[in-house]
């Protein structure tokens, strides 16, 4: 039995009685939200809508269940709820706040992709519909800043215009004489949604009855998605909510910056340039200590008997693991220096060698980690690795040193 769509020809029909035709076991549930039994109604009509065309599926109640999933099928639609529902009548609700929702941006994007097509020759091809934000993919070249701005004035514009929002039927034909956006390639009678002098389009979604109803229309950001250009996009409240999120965030980077809020892109551009020339600095400073150390390092060190000076060294938490590196290299410069650190606080070891000591430090490593089990490897004159158990890094350090020395 075909389940008659109300939403189809009122979107706004919030509270409906429906004759329940079968109730089953839902066996194998297809949702992350039944996380306990479930069952599957089939109503003789319904207001609500199931997920399709990139909006998501309604919530509410039928009788006493919590619908939580609502899908097309072959013989009508389907409404997963949490409980069983007798046949016969049923008292159905619809979850408005979130339909309402859902209905703004659906017709919020209708309008915004006309106005890319209709000014700036850029088609939709697809549409989705989330939890926070909304998306379409425009094909064609790369939508500028002016471009971006300039559809958006243009919808909201429509917005405040208050035009109305009407349904349509007709063939596909039919829709095409009187300028359909999109031509489909169907046979029957289609339904389309018509904005009054902005966009005639084939839809099977809810939509507002008047522009106004949208609220206003956010553009927020574009990004390239493999051929397409993907635009996020706000309607209605969920623009209001990131329009305040968005300036809050603003205010506080100011307030970090020490600045207006319109001056905080030059105000982060000299922060990111003061920031990088002191990491390089830093870098230099860094490269010089580890000099200066690795020769006091050698100079302290004895020459074992078999020829091999063994640095074993375990920091703490002041050395930086960068650090850890810069010596470790500055030691295997060294003609037959062995270099064993490792930084107690984080677990992270580092072996490294002057090729001329002749040892296979990934061998070293490995015998190592089998004593003291950790992640690592690398090549026979370098290796790093990070401990499982970071107390027991002067533990593995003595151990390898004793493997090098009897060697």
């Amino acid at each position: 039995m075909t389940t008659r769509r109300l939403y189809y020809d009122d979107a706004f029909t919030t509270e409906f009685t429906a004759r329940v035709i079968s109730c089953e076991s839902a066996l194998i549930p297809s949702f992350p939200e039944a996380k306990a039994p479930a069952w599957e109604v089939v109503l003789d009509q319904t207001a609500f809508y199931p997920t399709s065309g990139g909006q998501p599926h309604d919530l509410g109640k039928v009788g006493d269940a919590n619908v939580i999933d609502v899908r097309d099928a072959e013989d009508g639609i389907i409404h997963m709820v949490d409980q069983a529902v007798e046949l016969g009548e049923a008292k159905c609700c619809i979850n408005w706040p979130r339909r309402f929702d859902h209905m703004q941006q659906h017709t919020g994007q209708h309008l915004l992709s006309a106005m890319f097509q209709e000014r700036f020759g850029l088609p939709t091809v697809s549409f989705h519909l989330g939890s926070e934000l909304c998306t379409i993919d425009l094909r064609g070249p790369e939508p500028s800043e002016e471009i971006l701005e300039g559809a958006e004035r243009a919808a909201n514009q429509v917005v405040f215009e208050d035009r109305p929002v009407n349904v349509r039927y007709g063939t596909a034909e039919q829709l095409a004489q009187v300028g359909v956006r999109k031509e489909v390639d169907r046979d029957g009678i289609l339904r389309a949604i018509e904005i009054e002098s902005a966009d005639l389009q084939p839809c099977g979604g809810t939509h507002v009855k008047n522009t106004g109803q949208i609220g206003m229309l956010l553009v927020r950001r574009c990004a390239k998605v493999r051929q397409d250009w993907r635009v996020e996009f706000l309607c209605g409240r969920r623009a209001e909510r990131f329009a305040r999120r968005d300036f809050q965030l603003l205010r506080r980077l100011a307030e970090e910056l020490r600045c207006a809020p319109e001056e905080v892109v030059a105000a982060s551009e000299r922060a990111l340039t003061e920031r990088d020339a002191h990491f390089k600095n830093a870098r230099a400073l860094l490269q010089r200590l580890a000099v200066a150390e690795a020769v006091a390092a050698l100079q302290s060190t004895n020459i074992s008997a078999n020829g091999i000076r063994v640095v074993a060294r375990v920091f703490g938490e002041e050395t930086q693991e960068e650090y850890l590196a810069q010596l470790s290299m500055q030691l295997a410069k060294f003609e037959k220096t062995v270099a064993l650190l490792a930084r107690s606080a984080s677990g992270q070891v580092i072996f490294a060698q002057h090729p001329g000591a002749g040892k296979d430090l990934n061998a070293l490593l490995k015998q190592t980690l089998q004593r003291f089990p950790g992640k690592g490897g690398g090549t026979p004159d370098f290796v790093r690795a990070r401990l499982n158990e970071n107390e027991r890094a002067e533990e593995a350090i003595s151990f390898a040193k004793g493997l090098i020395s009897a060697a």
